[in-house]
């Protein structure tokens, strides 16, 4: 039994993972679906100071609280920032990371510094307090604003991120236009120490290939065992 504590993207809750959460439950693992600090039904928390730190101070508290120390960290989108940031700080009781269509960041990092000038005009579009970035109109009706603070503030690393040696990654090869996550899953996949996987589906993979996304990370805790089906070639 593996334990998966599962980070949203940008502007969602915990609730963006119930099919996954259903699945990996089925197959016997425990599972946390986190809502960060200022979203979803933790909005009311949301203040100018909830930033990167906030949330990972949030998985940290968790792992600790339910004293999980082999960790499936599984971050979506924004929430790349936040499983490298944990790895970093509680490395003991992380087991793997995986990636799906997110960010992956460096010492110096921000989600601001990694993302195109597209992206960065969405983040500036704060609501009336300052504090956070409007959800986009197509967002399910449940995406609540994100904390614009995450967002700005770098990711200080204190060790070498390769020390947690399963690291997947998972790409989004359906995006309607180009994607902003194409030259860092090119960059990984000739990199042997992880594994890449490109899925038929856009960007909110739980969504568009909640199957495959599935068996990509019950392979991250038995490898070989359940091999995803959906993949595509990206030249």
């Amino acid at each position: 039994m593996a334990a998966f504590v599962l980070i949203p993207g940008m502007c969602h809750g915990g609730w963006c993972f119930d099919e996954l959460t259903g699945g990996l439950r089925d197959h016997g693992h425990r599972v946390h679906p986190l809502t960060l600090t200022g979203l979803g039904e933790r909005a009311h928390l949301l203040r100018g100071g909830v930033n990167l730190d906030t949330h990972i101070q949030d998985v940290a508290g968790v792992l600790a609280a339910e004293d999980i120390r082999d960790a499936v960290l599984v971050g979506h989108s924004y929430g790349g920032m936040v499983i490298t940031g944990v790895a970093d700080r509680m490395p003991d009781r992380v087991a793997a990371l995986v990636y799906v269509d997110a960010v992956v960041p460096g010492n110096g990092d921000s989600c601001w510094s990694l993302v195109s000038d597209r992206e960065r005009q969405w983040y500036a579009d704060v609501e009336e307090t300052g504090y956070a970035t409007r959800p986009l109109p197509f967002f399910d009706a449940r995406a609540t604003p994100h904390p614009i603070a995450s967002l700005l503030q770098p990711l200080r690393l204190t060790g070498d991120p390769a020390q947690v040696r399963r690291r997947v990654y998972a790409y989004a090869a359906g995006w309607d236009g180009e994607s902003p996550f194409t030259p860092v899953y090119r960059r990984l996949r000739e990199d042997p120490s992880w594994t890449t996987h490109a899925l038929d589906g856009g960007h909110n993979l739980m969504r568009d290939a909640p199957q495959d996304l599935l068996k990509i990370l019950l392979d991250a805790v038995e490898p070989h065992a359940h091999p995803s089906s959906a993949t595509a070639v990206i030249p």
